[in-house]
């Protein structure tokens, strides 16, 4: 069976596109053949990397069940939207979504509409009395029990299981890889969050965090080295918490590193109150973990951090920047910004500005504050930063990441660098594109012998904000 995927991402570094997810997007899962017995489910996915992991394990499950998957959601028998929660423009799409299926549902009675994942979890009763389409919800920590909850909405029950869980990692479950081009994979290493951040729905919908075995995740990666992958990425709500048995983040690391020295290694997301030296020594020690790291920030006024429940200050989070820096020479660093949080001053504002200077990430993930139901923050505090004004700031912050990451970019050209190559450019098919280990996306023009999976040097000429073009050179 091939798996065939369609993936949007779009970037929060342009100022003409919808900034609300980190990863914003859909996949689409589908097959070129079915028996006549077969039937089909279609499954988009919203939100980020974990929602696209989690679709992996709900498709396989699917498909024990006896289901084939198609790209065209009006042949489905089965429709499932794999939700996020983390910004309110996020659930709005969904709402949306399900508004486009109501002909589909008066043309097909028996066609089932499940929603999966946080918003499930959230929303679990408007969203089965609301547009009445419905059928199933389904939280985040349940999807073993799919198969009762389908036979239950095909007798025309409504079915719901949103139960958080202590122990549930999915470890057993071998994914369904959407990634076409059998290249690069998430592996989930654990879910959940316990730092109950004071704007963060993500404990309230994904739970408190449990760590999988690390013998099953290193016994992923080995099959996915043996399936022809080249490139992993580890992924948690914190991965710096991950702790099984004797086991930290760091040995894991090291013993993902050790299973072969051409997969490549990545990893998200990091709390800067918790990443360790040992974590750096790591990734200094094996070649193929990449130099880049992932450090929310979320503000660079104390006072803000400490409303937003972080654990760090500004000065503590600088600290945190240099050790990097100190240990892994050229180490590159994104962050998460928020922008017009709970009583922020233009002031404060001005310290995540003069942080952002300072750092100079590569890359940045911006939002203006977005207030979620049953949150701390939305509890305790109010939302009073008006919303021309959070708009404002977050067009500067914008505008500032834009210019750091193309002068950034600028210093790479006449360097060369390893990339791997993932498959066609978007915009010439005359081109490769691929990515560095610091997750810059670099173009270059084919030449005869090379294709995907492969890496291959290749020297900077020139560069934008986003994107480093060059050419491959011979080792």
């Amino acid at each position: 069976m091939r798996i065939k995927t369609t993936q949007r991402t779009f970037s929060p570094l342009a100022l003409d596109r919808k900034i609300d997810e980190k990863l914003q997007g859909t996949a689409y899962m589908g097959t070129d053949t079915r028996k006549d017995t077969d039937k089909l489910a279609f499954i988009e996915t919203y939100g980020c990397q974990m929602n696209f992991s989690d679709t992996e394990i709900v498709a396989s499950i699917l498909r024990e069940m006896g289901y084939s998957f198609t790209s065209n959601e009006k042949e489905a028998d089965i429709i499932f939207l794999n939700t996020c929660s983390i910004r309110e423009n996020a659930e709005l799409k969904i709402w949306n979504r399900l508004k486009s299926f109501k002909r589909a549902k008066r043309n097909n009675p028996g066609l089932l509409i499940g929603v999966l994942g946080c918003m499930a979890e959230r929303l679990r009763k408007k969203l089965l009395e609301r547009e009445k389409l419905v059928d199933m919800v389904v939280g985040p920590d349940a999807y073993r029990t799919l198969p009762a909850l389908v036979a239950e909405a095909e007798s025309g029950q409504k079915a719901v299981n949103v139960l958080l869980s202590r122990e549930e990692t999915y470890a057993d479950i071998s994914p369904i890889r959407l990634n076409t081009n059998g290249i690069s994979a998430f592996v989930s290493i654990m879910r959940g969050c316990n730092n109950m951040c004071s704007f963060c729905v993500v404990p309230y919908t994904r739970g408190r965090e449990r760590s999988r075995d690390y013998n099953s995740i290193v016994a992923e990666c080995q099959e996915l080295v043996e399936m022809g992958y080249k490139e992993v990425t580890l992924l948690g709500q914190n991965v710096d918490s991950y702790k099984f048995e004797d086991c930290s983040f760091a040995n894991l690391l090291e013993k993902v590193a050790l299973v072969s020295p051409e997969l490549r290694i990545r990893f998200s997301t990091s709390h800067p109150k918790d990443i360790t030296d040992e974590v750096l020594y790591t990734m200094a020690k094996y070649e193929n973990i990449c130099n880049y790291i992932h450090l929310p920030v979320q503000s660079g006024n104390s006072r803000i951090l400490e409303l937003m429940r972080r654990g760090y200050t500004r000065e503590w989070y600088k600290a945190k920047i240099e050790r990097i820096r100190e240990i892994i020479p050229g180490c590159a660093i994104s962050t998460d910004i928020i922008t017009g949080f709970c009583s922020e001053t233009e002031e404060e504002h001005k310290d995540t500005v003069s942080l952002m200077e300072w750092v100079r990430y590569e890359h940045a993930f911006m939002f203006a504050y977005s207030e979620r139901p049953g949150t701390p923050a939305s509890k305790k505090l109010k939302d009073d930063v008006p919303e021309k004004e959070k708009k404002a700031r977050l067009s500067e912050i914008i505008a500032m990441q834009m210019q750091i990451a193309k002068e950034k970019n600028q210093l790479d050209i006449g360097q060369t660098f390893k990339v791997l190559i993932e498959g066609n450019s978007k915009r010439s098919d005359k081109d490769f594109c691929g990515r560095n280990g610091q997750n810059k996306m670099v173009v270059f023009p084919k030449i005869e012998g090379c294709k995907a999976g492969d890496y291959v040097n290749v020297i900077i000429h020139s560069a934008s904000s986003a994107t480093l073009k060059g050419e491959i050179v011979q080792p």
